[in-house]
């Protein structure tokens, strides 16, 4: 309720990049997309007929914007709270799949723009942000993250993925490092948001590729949202003068998948 007075112009704003169909150095595997039926040249001219296709895709690859559940991390065995990792079965997830969403993330969203902050067009891969540059981020943009929040991070990788193009994510990419997560407990942050994969690379930390994957979805139960694109909401924000909005989140009912594609929606 509080988050809805943040809705002063009603702007909407969407936060989702366009679904990859061609393949790339950060998605050799991208969604497939079929035409089947009412195809150019199979058309009746003088009776009824619907357009039909299709769509298949990697949820989790490095491209499309996409909401991790938190079934999605398995750590030593478990998932979140503890919850064993045989309740991922050949079928889908038996326990914390994207079902826990069902009814939608609704909440006060903030928007930090690093490379705002750092006068630079977008963070190069590698580099990395920590909870002193958060909130550094906040000061300087007149807005303080509380609890409740759904916090989204400009690094700026969807923009240079734009103007100089792909490459391998997997391997260097901007990102949060783990002593960020210590600004968000202490906030109090109930979802987290990236236009990158949340997680820089390489990382940081010995032995675990994912740290913030690790600390956010299999310790803290935050559903992580990686790869979406922030452009037109850090534009919307800098001419509104105001960096939070009321943001909804509605993945699609998978039972037991461990994430869906989405597309949140800002409305300021």
């Amino acid at each position: 309720m509080a988050a809805a007075a943040e809705v002063r112009s009603g702007r909407t704003v969407g936060l989702a990049a366009p679904v990859e169909t061609r393949a790339g150095p950060d998605d050799p595997e991208p969604a497939r997309h079929e035409m089947t039926g009412a195809v150019r040249g199979a058309v009746d001219p003088h009776g009824l007929d619907f357009a039909r296709d299709r769509f298949a895709m990697n949820v989790h690859g490095d491209a499309d914007s996409h909401l991790d559940a938190l079934c999605h991390v398995v750590y030593h065995g478990t998932l979140h709270d503890g919850v064993p990792a045989d309740t991922l079965a050949p079928d889908g997830a038996r326990a914390l799949s994207v079902e826990a969403a069902r009814d939608g993330i609704v909440g006060r969203g903030v928007l930090l723009d690093l490379p705002r902050l750092r006068g630079v067009p977008w963070l190069e891969p590698g580099e990395h942000v920590g909870a002193a540059e958060l909130a550094a981020a906040e000061r300087a943009q007149g807005v303080r993250v509380g609890a409740g929040d759904i916090l989204l991070v400009r690094v700026g990788h969807r923009r240079r993925r734009t103007e100089l193009g792909p490459w391998d994510a997997a391997v260097t990419r901007a990102g949060l490092h783990p002593s960020a997560m210590e600004f968000l407990a202490e906030r109090g942050v109930t979802a987290l948001g990236g236009d990158g994969n949340n997680d820089a690379a390489p990382s940081t930390t010995e032995g675990v590729a994912y740290p913030v994957h690790v600390l956010a979805v299999h310790a803290m139960g935050l559903h992580l949202l990686d790869y979406l694109q922030f452009e037109d909401l850090a534009a919307a924000c800098a001419a509104a003068g105001r960096w939070s909005f009321l943001c909804v989140v509605a993945p699609l009912r998978l039972p037991g998948a461990t994430g869906s594609p989405v597309n949140p929606i800002a409305i300021m």
